[in-house]
């Protein structure tokens, strides 16, 4: 399957296998399902329409650092409104939350996570992406492609029964790096670049943190749009993305 079809499709089982599935009637109507029975179940929410505000406002922020106050105010409510609606969407495994890695980087680390949709289908229908040549065009590209590769690695932590050993770095003095894996006290370091065409730029800050972290560091690459994986650069490799998902 083509990449902007897996991103449009997303990775539930009746329509990411089954493409004779209407997208956009499939992620409709769960939406309306997952409004009208699971929210309605699971609390109080008065305002079903501004709910559904707040799900699209947060298809906006994927993979992007929470703001919620910020947040709040684009929707008209309160933080500890955005708060708790927030922490429903998680009960709910629609949104993970990813935290900052902070161990031996210090006070620099902006410590707010990142907001990511589980599922790029649903993110995408939430933003009005409908076919691949708005998606190519759309500037969120590049943010659900990082959220598909995000949350491919959540479900395989989950589908071992195991706890998603998983931070990103960004500090206030610009070293960012979108995604660390901690296995065995080992670092990942990964950054998640939604280009075709990568360069010895993009592991400005791989590199940066690798040298940081030293001993800790067992591997640093990138994750990107390229047709073939590639080292680029010393002990930095190119993955591209058909050898990295979870098929």
């Amino acid at each position: 399957m083509a990449l902007e079809e897996l991103i449009l499709r997303g990775f539930y089982p009746e329509i990411a296998t089954v493409l004779a599935v209407d997208r956009q009637l499939w992620c409709g109507s769960y939406i309306t399902t997952y409004l009208e029975r699971d929210i309605r179940t699971l609390t109080a929410v008065s305002d079903l329409s501004q709910f559904e505000r707040f799900l699209v406002a947060c298809a906006t922020r994927t993979g992007q650092i929470l703001n919620l106050s910020e947040l709040a105010r684009d929707i008209g409510i309160s933080v500890p409104t955005a708060k708790r609606w927030l922490s429903l969407l998680e009960t709910g495994h629609q949104v993970y939350l990813l935290y900052p890695y902070f161990q031996n980087i210090g006070k620099r680390v902006i410590k707010s996570p990142k907001l990511y949709f589980t599922d790029p289908a649903l993110c995408s229908y939430l933003l009005g992406i409908q076919d691949r040549e708005i998606l190519l065009k759309a500037p969120y590209f590049g943010n659900l492609f990082e959220t598909m590769v995000v949350c491919d690695f959540l479900k395989r932590f989950l589908h071992f029964g195991l706890r998603p050993s998983m931070y990103y770095v960004r500090s206030r003095d610009g070293l960012e790096v979108d995604l660390v894996i901690d296995l065995a006290s080992r670092l990942h370091l990964f950054e998640i670049k939604g280009a075709a065409t990568i360069t010895d730029r993009h592991a400005v800050s791989l590199k940066r943190l690798a040298d940081e972290l030293q001993s800790q560091v067992q591997s640093a690459g990138i994750i990107s749009c390229t047709a073939e994986s590639f080292r680029l650069t010393g002990e930095i490799m190119n993955y591209g993305w058909n050898d990295v998902l979870v098929s």
